[in-house]
């Protein structure tokens, strides 16, 4: 665990992780536990371990995945603008949702999910794709 938590600048970031790689391999602290890869280097980084939606080194939120790892990186979770419109709930779940896996249990038996992965090679199963316009990265639903 961290102890004393280290605030890093953009250069300070680059030396530490230099140092970290001229360790060679080094023991997972976490054994057992998925995210231990990226908690072992949270901890050689004297960085405090969260699960918030928000970077853990000053302005950068640094990702670690094993070797030959064919998972997918979640960069972040976003929810589609505006935001007050509730498109998610007013719209998304109730044509694409599904039910939750605790809907019955943990939540009311009508509990709806839904969670899309999308990258920018091509479209999901259900029609969602990233683009980036202009410099600015926009995320589209495409109605099949």
């Amino acid at each position: 665990m961290a102890k004393n938590p280290v605030i890093y600048t953009k250069e300070s970031l680059i030396e530490k992780l230099k140092e970290i790689v001229g360790m060679g391999w080094v023991r997972n602290a976490r054994k057992g536990n998925h995210g231990g890869i990226g908690n072992t280097l949270e901890d050689l980084l004297h960085i405090k371990e969260n699960n918030l939606p928000i970077p853990n080194a000053a302005e950068w939120e640094l990702k670690a995945q094993r070797i030959f790892s064919g998972s997918l990186t979640t960069l972040f979770h976003i929810e589609p603008s505006p935001r007050a419109m509730r498109f998610v709930p007013q719209i998304l779940l109730s044509k694409y949702g599904w039910a939750h896996k605790e809907a019955g249990k943990k939540y009311s038996k009508h509990e709806m999910s839904f969670r899309q992965t999308i990258h920018g090679k091509s479209r999901s199963d259900r029609g969602i794709y990233s683009n980036v316009v202009g410099g600015e990265s926009r995320n589209f639903l495409v109605l099949k």
